[in-house]
């Protein structure tokens, strides 16, 4: 998702984590080396430069929690040993330092090797829907919206209560819902243990999956960056890269199956996991995301 805050984790606030502190600078005090050089940009996140000549990305974020989450989230995923995800090399209350992916081109062997290791990651599994990852807070984000980390058991009234209901219900007193159109959403979530299909134990989730977070790099392979990670449904993370698209998808989903084929019935059920991702873009970007978030709920189940 496009905007999210910078991430990390409460390793230490520093004295120069300050509003004061420019990214180059942060970097320094963070990865315990000089900073070379910086992008004359001054959009957040920013490319810094070395004194050895490694080029690291540095994120200023808002939130403490928020930056808390990024940090943890790419760590967990990285224990995984499955997908590639760009180092931490520093953090705290403000800032994240991570590696820099330099960039390539998309191919189909590049994503049939990322179906097998999205697989392997959700393998890895989470100790309950909704866990967050080791160090990380129980209030995270998804891109700018606030995402709550409550664990639960049972995946169905754990997906409704707290990752389509909290955005459904302030997307109506937004207006940007209307109540009659939240309760075709509604029904469908009555009706969650019946369209969930098998139950499945937690994966552990990269959480936003849509192509922006998905980098092709020049070593010609994927990397995976802004993770709001948590324990969930496999297929969630599967339905989102469906719904902002990506390159070769049917490659990456050839791969995937090779490793861990997906429950009978997976690609009618991709609607019901898109209600997570569209309800958040309601609450953040407007009108055209209530609409589709609607129109998913009528296809689920057909």
């Amino acid at each position: 998702m496009t905007g999210r805050p910078p991430s990390g984790s409460g390793s230490g606030s520093g004295s120069g984590s300050g509003s004061g502190e420019d990214p180059a600078a942060a970097a320094a005090r963070l990865t315990g080396r000089a900073a070379a050089g910086r992008s004359p940009s001054a959009a957040n996140p920013t490319e810094v430069t070395l004194d050895d000549g490694a080029v690291v990305v540095v994120k200023r974020g808002e939130d403490p929690e928020a930056v808390r989450a990024e940090a943890a989230g790419l760590r967990w995923l990285a224990e995984a040993g499955a997908v590639r995800v760009p180092a931490v090399h520093g953090h705290d209350r403000r800032w994240l330092v991570t590696d820099r992916v330099p960039p390539g081109r998309p191919s189909p062997g590049a994503a049939a090797r990322f179906g097998r290791d999205l697989a392997a990651l959700h393998a890895a599994g989470a100790p309950a829907f909704g866990g967050a990852p080791p160090g990380g807070p129980r209030e995270a984000y998804i891109g700018l919206a606030p995402m709550r980390n409550v664990p639960g058991s049972d995946w169905p009234s754990w997906y409704a209560e707290h990752r389509v209901l909290p955005y459904l219900r302030r997307a109506v007193d937004d207006g940007t819902l209307r109540p009659a159109e939240a309760a075709v959403i509604e029904r469908i979530l009555e009706r969650l243990p019946e369209l969930a299909g098998p139950a499945e134990p937690p994966a552990r989730l990269h959480g936003d999956l849509w192509n922006g977070n998905v980098l092709w790099g020049a070593d010609g392979e994927v990397w995976l960056i802004d993770p709001a990670a948590h324990g969930g449904h496999r297929e969630t993370d599967l339905a989102m890269l469906h719904l902002f698209g990506c390159p070769h998808l049917d490659r990456v989903l050839d791969g995937y199956q090779e490793v861990a084929p997906l429950a009978d019935g997976w690609a009618g059920r991709v609607g019901l996991h898109q209600l997570f991702p569209l309800l958040v873009h309601t609450v953040l970007f407007g009108r055209g995301y209530a609409e589709q978030a609607v129109a998913a709920a009528r296809g689920v189940g057909r």
